[in-house]
């Protein structure tokens, strides 16, 4: 008789039952994915177009349609991306807006 002192849990997304170590384990690598407004996965470092006009609070400026944005960063957000313009420092954009290069 094997010694297993594994708890299992039911996985809702596969449908099995699964030791609680092996889901832990996927939980804690699992980055958080963020996504352009076509559904690309995006990553630090990567370059992007916006798609729509989006006035800028705070610097009285408008940043037009297809202006690229180089080199992302990601934030805890996965709805949120910082990015710097010339223009503007400490630039935070919301990824529906946004589309990878």
């Amino acid at each position: 008789m094997a010694a297993d002192d594994d708890d299992y849990v039911y996985d809702e997304a596969t449908g099995e039952w699964r030791p609680a170590s092996e889901l832990a384990a996927a939980a804690g690598s699992g980055a958080i994915e963020v996504r352009d407004a076509s559904g690309t996965l995006l990553k630090d470092g990567d370059s992007v177009t916006l798609i729509k006009d989006l006035k800028v609070k705070g610097a009285g400026q408008t940043l037009k349609q297809g202006t690229v944005i180089k080199s992302i960063k990601l934030t805890e957000n996965p709805e949120e991306i910082d990015c710097r313009h010339e223009a503007i420092k400490g630039l935070v954009l919301r990824t529906e807006f946004v589309r990878k290069r």
